[in-house]
């Protein structure tokens, strides 16, 4: 009798704790919807404004890559986003693991606050012709593409002119995405992630050429979730 209460007690604390883990590790909003609180502009002159519950990003002409960037940062986790190109023209990405480097002479000089955003960038492009990179993996300020050449293979899993749902996935030296339910990418590489294992998220609205634009991008509905170690 005594053997039977043990095993029950056992189990239902056994349950109980599995219960809590499972709250801990839900995805839980990272932008409110209403406010840019809890995110900074780190390089670039795009604006970021809220607009009908979304974050909007603008290009400005002459400006470099833009980044609006989460004060919090995130090792191993999962990103869950919606976005939509406002105008094909734009190519964008969202920043995981990202960091910035030193500011140089130059940039202290002219009065930069940070350093170059680097990292892996997971695509954001529209489609066109036979397919789109998005969701595929790229080294910013890092060495180009960590998603290898022979998988770039161009899909047409983005929808332009919609909203598009982006999943991210990130342990260890794994990254996988998945764009609009459809998985993109696999990326296992333990040399080109090693030095990028924690850092902010970040969302970019690319730099334009000279006479074009402007060109804006929206992001809605994200949302992360830790995961730790067992």
């Amino acid at each position: 009798m005594h053997r039977i209460l043990r095993l029950t007690l056992a189990l239902l604390i056994a349950s109980s704790l599995c219960a809590k883990h499972h709250k801990s590790g839900e995805l839980k909003p990272i932008f409110d919807g209403k406010t840019l609180e809890g995110w900074t502009q780190k390089n670039g002159t795009a604006t970021y404004v809220v607009k009908d519950g979304a974050i909007l990003g603008t290009t400005k002409e002459g400006s470099p890559n833009s980044f609006l960037c989460s004060n919090k940062l995130y090792g191993n986790f999962e990103l869950q986003f919606e976005v939509k190109l406002i105008n094909n023209e734009l190519n964008s990405g969202v920043q995981i693991r990202s960091q910035t480097k030193p500011l140089n002479d130059k940039e202290k000089k002219r009065g930069d606050k940070f350093g170059r955003v680097n990292g892996p960038q997971v695509e954001i492009e529209a489609t066109k012709g036979n397919g789109a990179e998005s969701g595929y993996i790229y080294g910013e300020a890092c060495g180009g593409w960590m998603t290898p050449k022979d998988k770039l293979k161009p899909h047409k899993h983005f929808k332009n002119g919609e909203w598009n749902k982006y999943r991210v996935l990130a342990e260890g030296a794994r990254i996988r995405t998945w764009v609009n339910g459809k998985q993109v990418s696999d990326l296992v590489d333990e040399e080109k992630l090693k030095s990028h294992p924690k850092g902010f998220i970040g969302l970019q609205v690319h730099g334009i050429r000279k006479g074009s634009g402007p060109y804006s991008v929206a992001w809605r509905n994200l949302k992360a979730r830790e995961i730790h170690s067992k």
